[in-house]
């Protein structure tokens, strides 16, 4: 009944609900972080959300078959993986560091680094328009952070290197999304990525205890659906008309760290957010413009 539903719905809103639930559950996914990083290591967190992600995928193959399995793209995957590990290793820690809501705003600064990356190593070409919504978007970190003002945190570094390689992510998740389907790059992250985040992990290990077993196999269920749902809204309709949702990640955010953690953004968190958020959006609807200009 509700796939049934589901399937009826316009392409735009198919993406756009895909987006929401992507953007829900990213969040919980990282306030289990905040949690299970109490008492493990943040890197161990990555390994098993990695490891575990397996284990929510392998229904959808008693399904589906191994057909999703197989991919001509390898090689993309696996740079792809790569540049989602040190974002996934990077973003973990900084979780640990800083409060939710600040994180999740930097992390907005992700399509805006994509942009740079398309015009530096891809060679597009970017008019007045996106190069200010660049600058805005970029501004808005300053707002946030507000440098020679306030101390620019260890979390907020990571964050930004994070959201630095993400963003070269964002460009390969693009391409992929081309030719593979959700559950074939959702597929391939887990398999790459396990091996890849093990080595970091076994500094400092320490085995879980019995509820923190429970939060990692939450975790990994989470981060699955996250990257299903995002991968499939990409799939279902233009970045420019999903990217707005992508904003409750922050009220998300800020309402989950005000519950658990006791955090409140204060106004330079919302404006810059607001600012970073509104930048990666235009580029967002300007790229779409664009694109179907040249149809």
């Amino acid at each position: 009944m509700a796939m049934s539903f589901y399937a009826r719905l316009p392409g735009s809103l198919r993406g756009m609900l895909m987006m929401l639930v992507s953007t829900l559950s990213a969040i919980l996914m990282h306030t289990l972080v905040r949690f299970a990083a109490d008492g493990l290591p943040p890197f161990e967190v990555a390994f098993f959300r990695n490891s575990l992600g397996l284990v929510f995928l392998a229904p959808l193959f008693l399904r589906t078959g191994v057909g999703p399995m197989r991919t001509q793209r390898l090689p993309l995957h696996i740079i792809r993986n790569v540049l989602v590990t040190a974002s996934m290793l990077s973003f973990f820690t900084a979780l640990t560091l800083t409060p939710l809501a600040q994180v999740t705003a930097l992390g907005f600064t992700a399509p805006l680094f994509a942009t740079i990356l398309a015009i530096l190593f891809l060679g597009e070409v970017v008019r007045l328009r996106r190069w200010a919504a660049i600058i805005t978007g970029f501004l808005g970190v300053f707002v946030l952070l507000r440098p020679g003002f306030e101390a620019v945190s260890l979390g907020s570094i990571l964050t930004i290197f994070s959201a630095l390689t993400w963003g070269a992510a964002i460009i390969l998740t693009k391409k992929l999304s081309r030719t593979d389907s959700s559950l074939t790059i959702t597929f391939y992250m887990s398999v790459i990525m396990t091996p890849l985040s093990i080595i970091p992990a076994l500094w400092g290990w320490e085995w879980p205890s019995e509820t923190q077993w429970m939060m990692l196999f939450a975790i990994a269920g989470c981060g699955t659906i996250t990257q299903l749902c995002f991968s499939q809204a990409l799939r279902e309709t233009e970045t420019n008309v999903v990217m707005p949702v992508d904003f409750f990640k922050l009220l998300w955010a800020a309402a989950l760290g005000a519950t658990f953690f006791g955090e409140t953004p204060d106004i330079f968190t919302w404006i810059g957010g607001a600012m970073i958020f509104g930048g990666a959006t235009y580029i967002a609807f300007r790229e779409g413009k664009l694109k179907r200009a040249s149809l």
